[in-house]
């Protein structure tokens, strides 16, 4: 259980995978914590069934308002464009590396770990992903496996990642694990 921990979603205005964001959101619920949506930008997220809109989100709160001493956890959801945009704004970027530097559990997903990349994260980490970051994350300085999902605690946090929205069931579970301990 994470009765009382609050666990920050970080997303792009735009291009989140939406089950990428609700499956972790409810998992994050029903262990008894407390989601809480982040964006770069107020308003409303636009999420993606793959590449087809879907459902709009209120943001709870801009990367202008918040820190990462805030939260208990970070949750990276995935889909194309949404890592895409948040690894080119730094506030994005700062804001989790944070977790890192605080010792923090980090989980992302499908595309996620591209902001990882851009936070300097990865490095010496074992991860997966979207197979088509596998590149990227081995010249960042990762060991990239494909595996359901990757629990590595060989660094300054707990880092969780996971591969597609197939594997969510154990991402899901091995992020709440990760924000329990």
């Amino acid at each position: 259980m994470i009765q009382g921990k609050t666990i920050a979603f970080l997303v792009a205005p735009e291009g989140v995978e939406q089950v990428e964001l609700t499956e972790p959101w409810k998992a994050v619920q029903q262990a008894g914590g407390n989601p809480r949506l982040i964006s770069t930008d107020p308003g409303t997220v636009q999420a993606f069934h793959h590449l087809d809109k879907a459902e709009s989100f209120p943001v709870d709160s801009t990367l202008d308002q918040v820190s990462a001493s805030q939260f208990d956890g970070l949750i990276l959801p995935g889909g194309v464009a949404n890592p895409d945009i948040l690894r080119t704004e730094p506030k994005a970027v700062q804001f989790t590396k944070a977790f890192f530097d605080a010792g923090k559990p980090v989980a992302a997903i499908c595309h996620g770990p591209w902001t990882l990349i851009e936070a300097d994260a990865v490095r010496g980490r074992t991860v997966t992903s979207w197979p088509s970051l596998q590149t990227d994350l081995r010249n960042a300085g990762a060991n990239w496996v494909d595996q359901e999902v990757v629990v590595d605690s060989d660094g300054p946090n707990t880092l969780v990642t996971s591969r597609k929205p197939d594997d969510l069931k154990a991402f899901c579970q091995a992020a709440v694990d990760a924000f329990a301990a």
